[in-house]
């Protein structure tokens, strides 16, 4: 048992959330955590389908190091409870004109792959990405990832010491313009320019930095036996062997205030629980909105939540594929990229979009049988609806299935509109969110530092998940998660040695108009 006593109720289970309660629980502070949806994971949710549930959410894990620490932390062993196996084939990257290219997780053998299909000069310049996406990562993990809040300073400072990093970084440019000065085919400008969207961003607006995530790619991507729902099942139990409590289907109405400090919150049902601090684990757009309390408000500035993300459209679902040989992961890529990114940026469905799709039961080799499972993400844009619109629907259905059509894959049968989430759909599950996947958009160079950090000037209240730093992406969320812990449980000393003032009425909880209002509470 470790010397805290003071509980902290988690709003959302998304893994930021699940992560922090895991090394707080550890620690033995008194841990609950309350998720408004019916399952733990957040944005890694499943649907039921014919041959079981099937991932609508992320779909692998990168960063493996990132998990076994959180593990480790918490006196587990990440292998014990769920069981990975590495990809060999990292995606399968098919185009229009009958290119077809497979990115591999041995940089040697994709030289060589480069060079049978793009060319000698593409394989030196691939070599010399793969260096620059090394260097940069290895550069910024620490002082930006890994710090609880990165500085221009420290960055600066880091930059001084080693003048290279300033060249790799390539500021001046877009990740899409630093691919065209790299490579000469538009086939890999293409595919390399899609980790933008790992971000939710656009590769004409989105920093050359942010080529460094093909490193974290290229260190290994795993799959997660059963899906990476299971992930997050696990986290969960850690999270109570410790003795902390984890109750789904409870959604918070608002956080509790007095003196100037957290106190609480109130569930949908109307009923008040105390707490001495609250992890919030929902997009801070949300307290920002004043979904939760009009005194939250001032927890996030709005420049820390705007311009937002890309969202997307996601179809879940079984069926038998014919026509092209699928790998775990798979990329069909639009005609042109500036029309798709043009169309989102313009705020609307693309009309010829790059598709990813993860064959689910493909993972490891495996060979499927049918019906098989399968998620397609085509990108979106954020809005601010709760419902799709007339058609929208069904037009994206058609635009995703008629285009796979024509480059050689067939599902049959394809599958209803209701296995379709549309960015709408996404708002409405996670609230505040305007469907932004990713949270803040990760556009311009120093967008990194302007999301909000696991402190806010709120005593008592913390944030983590996809929309605090250091940002999206699973292995990001959990280390949102750690810098929560960490803040809570540095701060709790001082909190307690302070007395508590009680007053007639107990938990101030803001404006009768949002007593009335329905669980604005969500998780990432």
């Amino acid at each position: 048992m470790g010397s805290g006593s003071g509980h902290t109720i988690v709003i959302g289970a998304g893994i930021g959330g699940l992560a922090a309660a895991m090394r707080l629980a550890a620690k033995g502070m008194p841990v609950t955590v309350l998720e408004r949806h019916p399952h733990v994971g957040g944005k890694m949710r499943t649907v039921e389908s014919d041959a079981g549930p099937v991932d609508a959410g992320p779909t692998v894990m990168t960063m493996r190091p990132v998990f076994e620490a959180l593990f480790a932390d918490c006196g587990a062993r990440l292998g014990d409870h769920v069981t990975l196996s590495p990809a060999k084939v990292l995606a399968r990257h098919w185009w229009a004109d009958g290119a077809r290219f497979d990115l591999t997780n041995d940089m040697e053998t994709n030289a060589q792959n480069i060079t049978k299909s793009f060319g000698a000069p593409e394989a030196v310049a691939f070599r010399s990405f793969c260096a620059r996406a090394r260097r940069l990562f290895e550069a910024f993990e620490l002082p930006m990832m890994q710090a609880a809040a990165p500085s221009r300073f420290a960055l600066g400072a880091r930059v001084a010491q080693n003048p290279g990093l300033l060249r790799d970084m390539d500021p001046l440019r877009s990740l899409a313009g630093s691919l065209a000065s790299q490579f000469t085919s538009p086939h890999l400008q293409q595919l390399f320019g899609r980790y933008a969207t790992y971000v939710g961003g656009s590769p004409y607006e989105a920093p050359s930095l942010l080529s460094l995530i093909w490193h974290a790619e290229a260190s290994g991507v795993w799959a997660v036996k059963g899906g990476l729902h299971n992930l997050a099942r696990a986290m969960a139990d850690v999270i109570e062997e410790h003795g902390g409590t984890i109750q789904t289907g409870t959604g918070v109405a608002r956080i509790g205030m007095q003196n100037g400090r957290v106190n609480g919150v109130v569930t949908e049902d109307g009923t008040h629980l105390a707490c001495d601090q609250v992890l919030f684990n929902g997009d801070p757009r949300a307290l920002c909105e004043g979904l939760l309390g009009d005194a939250l408000r001032e927890a996030v500035r709005e420049p820390q939540v705007t311009p937002r993300s890309l969202s997307a459209y996601v179809c879940a679902f079984a069926a038998t594929a014919t026509g092209q040989d699928l790998s775990h992961h798979n990329v069909f890529f639009a005609d042109d990229p500036r029309v798709e990114f043009g169309d989102l940026k313009a705020g609307k469905m693309p009309r010829n979009a790059t598709l990813y799709l993860c064959a689910q039961d493909r993972s490891g080799g495996s060979t499927p049988t049918d019906p098989e499972r399968f998620e397609i993400i085509m990108n979106g844009p954020p809005t601010t609806a709760t419902e799709p619109l007339p058609e929208e629907k069904s037009t994206c259905k058609a635009r995703i299935f008629d285009r796979l059509s024509t480059m050689g894959l067939s599902f049959t049968p394809i599958p209803p509109e209701t296995a379709l989430t549309t960015p709408a759909e996404f708002n409405a599950l996670f609230p505040g969110s305007m469907g932004a996947l990713y949270g803040r958009s990760p556009h311009g160079l120093t967008a990194g530092l302007k999301r909000p950090t696991a402190r806010t000037p709120i005593k008592g209240l913390y944030l983590a998940g996809g929309g605090a730093h250091p940002g999206a992406g699973i292995p990001m969320a959990a280390l949102s998660g750690k810098h929560a812990a960490a803040a809570i449980l540095s701060d709790q000393t001082s909190t307690f040695m302070s007395p508590r003032t009680v007053t007639p009425g107990g938990m101030s909880t803001g404006s009768a108009t949002m007593a009335a209002a329905p669980s604005r509470s969500s998780a990432s």
